[in-house]
């Protein structure tokens, strides 16, 4: 298992950029991947970006272009930056850590908070 923890989601005008983190722990090096997500009120969660154990990422329509997925290994984080912040993008962003196979889990930060609005 991992733990998650997301920091930095808060209040941006429309058109701002903002950058999500975050932090992990346990037994990282056996992640297969990591991923966003996000659940705005009354919506269901949706998948954000995804970034493989590789490399690979992969991008919600609605954001490809704007928003950026990425992994600094050597500090066990991982991170979101989000430019061009349109007031759909409200929501509480979640990190997710999944490994597949034997001893597979799948892991949830606590969520961090963006809201986008004049």
């Amino acid at each position: 298992q991992v733990q998650l923890v997301e920091s930095g989601g808060e209040l941006v005008q429309p058109g701002g950029s903002l950058r999500l983190s975050c932090a992990a722990s346990g037994s990282i090096f056996s992640i297969n991947a990591m991923a966003w997500y996000r659940q705005a009120p009354g919506k269901q969660r949706e998948l954000v970006a995804i970034i493989t154990s590789g490399g690979i990422t992969n991008y919600a329509d609605s954001v490809k272009g704007r928003f950026t997925i990425s992994r600094d290994n050597a500090k066990n984080t991982m991170f979101l930056q989000m430019n061009k912040l349109k007031p759909e993008d409200t929501a509480v962003y979640y990190c997710n850590a999944v490994k597949a196979g034997l001893g597979a889990f799948n892991s949830w930060g606590q969520g961090t908070q963006v809201t986008v609005s004049s």
